[in-house]
C-alpha cells in the first residue's frame, strides 16, 4: 500500500522532467537590437557598423552576445575556444532590411535556417566580405544575381570564408550604396 504513493511520485517526476525537456527544445526568442549592444569581438556599439548583425544566446546566460556582422556570428560557432552551449543563433534577415546601414532591430532569422550569400564582395560591420543572410531562398538568389556570390546554407558556409582574411582584395569591394533591398529599387545607402 505504501508503494502506490511512491510510484505516483515517480511518475509525476518523470512527467515534469519530460515537460522541461520540451521547454528546453524551444530556442529562446531573439532580442531587439538596441544602442546598448556591444560587439563581442570589436567592443564597439553594434549599431555603428553597416550590414547584417548577429546575436547568440547561450543556454546558461539569459542575454545575447552581440556581433557587428553575420560573419562574426558564424565565426563564434566555428572557433574552438568559444563556448559551445549555444541555445540560439540569430542573424539579420536582409530580405527585410531597409538599407545596408540599417538592417533592422527586430528582423531576425535563425541562422541555422538562413540562406547566406557568400562572395558578393559586400563588406560587413568589420570590413570583411560578409555572409549575407536571408530567410527566403528566392530573396538570396535575387541578391546573388544583383551583387554576385553564391547561396549556401548554414552548414555549407566554408570555414575558410568565415575565418580567413579577405581584406587584401579591397579593389573588388562593393560599396553600401550598391545594396538593393530584394524586391526594391536602388538605394542611396
Amino acid at each position: 500500500m505504501k508503494i502506490a504513493p511512491v510510484i505516483a511520485l515517480l511518475l509525476c517526476g518523470l512527467l515534469l522532467s519530460g515537460c522541461s525537456e520540451e521547454k528546453d527544445a524551444t530556442p529562446p526568442a531573439p532580442y531587439a537590437l538596441t544602442e546598448e549592444a556591444m560587439g563581442r569581438y570589436c567592443g564597439m556599439n553594434v549599431l555603428e557598423h553597416p550590414g547584417p548583425k548577429g546575436q547568440i544566446i547561450m543556454s546558461q546566460i539569459p542575454e545575447p552576445i552581440w556581433f557587428s556582422s553575420a560573419r562574426d556570428t558564424l565565426a563564434f560557432t566555428m572557433l574552438p575556444e568559444e563556448p559551445k552551449d549555444i541555445a540560439a543563433i540569430y542573424v539579420s534577415d536582409m530580405a527585410k532590411a531597409t538599407t545596408w546601414e540599417e538592417p533592422g532591430a527586430d528582423n531576425w532569422i535563425d541562422a541555422r535556417l538562413a540562406f547566406f550569400v557568400i562572395g558578393s564582395g559586400l563588406r560587413g560591420g568589420m570590413g570583411t566580405d560578409e555572409a549575407v543572410p536571408f530567410s527566403k531562398r528566392d530573396a538570396a538568389d535575387k541578391f546573388a544575381g544583383e551583387h554576385g556570390g553564391r547561396v549556401v546554407s548554414f552548414e555549407e558556409v566554408p570555414r575558410d570564408y568565415v575565418l580567413g582574411s579577405t581584406t587584401d582584395d579591397a579593389e573588388r569591394q562593393n560599396t553600401p550604396e550598391n545594396f538593393v533591398e530584394p524586391g526594391k529599387g536602388q538605394t542611396n545607402g
